[in-house]
């Protein structure tokens, strides 16, 4: 009788401890689980990508592994709730977004991984290489950019009719603004007045040409020198987020478009002013 007694107690303690462990790896799981998809989705939303496309990614890598999760993306934060399908375990955390830098190098990386992840059956330790992965790669060599915004610019000067002269100054125009932009964003400035600061630039160099009559047309090389400002992602993803239900970020991103071409808009006035144009 002791011993059926006995066995019965020890198998008692031995389920217990069974269960104890499958819940507590469950929780530990959950959690690994949300502290990675709340880090992709701020690094999705501070690189560029929409509302929709970083809540589908999220979904998707969440759903390689049995989880479901809820999110709610403002401009500058992130809550996520992942839920689970055992013992109905959730957990919820809230992230701080890192300021806005288009990256697409990111955006689209991290999608290519998220279908890797539903294909291949990715653990979490290979995702958060992959992540760590795309972080560090390094940028494009800054005076390539900087030569291929400025050939940017004189195209646009081409396209809107301008001749050889009205396109070398725009090229000149247009890399000078983007040279004092890069460095006033580097030293962490307010980023609207970074951009009234190369929109300044980039008009007082072109401005001079209209001021001296330099060339056929050069009040093309003074208007298309701070097209390579216009904030095209901020404002594409304001109207996406329109279609795909999301006002409040669309409001935001829409404003935050609007004030960046105002910032534009005050930097030619400036030179116009300074020129009395």
């Amino acid at each position: 009788m002791n011993s059926i007694l006995k066995f019965y107690i020890a198998s008692f303690f031995t389920i217990f401890i069974c269960i104890y462990s499958a819940m507590e790896y469950v929780d530990n799981q959950i959690r690994d689980l949300g502290l990675l998809l709340i880090d992709i989705g701020s690094i999705l939303i501070s690189s560029g990508a929409s509302t929709d496309r970083t809540r589908k990614t999220v979904n998707r890598i969440s759903g390689a592994y049995g989880f479901q999760t809820d999110m709610f993306i403002t401009h500058r934060a992130i809550m996520l709730t992942v839920h689970g399908t055992v013992h109905e375990q959730t957990y919820s955390i809230v992230k701080r977004t890192n300021p806005h830098l288009v990256n697409f190098k990111i955006v689209s990386g991290i999608s290519r991984m998220s279908w890797k992840v539903v294909e291949e059956n990715w653990d979490l330790n290979k995702i958060r290489d992959e992540i760590n992965r795309l972080i560090s790669l390094p940028p494009y060599h800054r005076w390539l950019v900087t030569l291929m915004i400025g050939l940017a610019g004189a195209s646009f000067c081409r396209l809107f009719g301008g001749g050889i002269i009205e396109m070398l100054v725009a090229l000149v125009a247009t890399s000078a603004g983007f040279i004092i932009r890069h460095v006033a964003t580097k030293r962490k400035y307010n980023p609207y007045l970074c951009v009234y600061f190369a929109a300044l630039t980039a008009s007082l160099i072109s401005g001079l040409s209209v001021k001296l009559n330099i060339g056929v047309s050069p009040e093309l090389a003074f208007a298309t020198s701070v097209l390579f400002l216009i904030p095209g992602v901020p404002l594409i993803n304001a109207f996406s987020d329109i279609i795909d239900g999301n006002p409040m970020n669309a409001i935001i991103r829409a404003i935050n478009g609007l004030t960046i071409a105002f910032a534009i808009a005050l930097g030619l006035l400036t030179a116009m002013i300074v020129y009395q144009l």
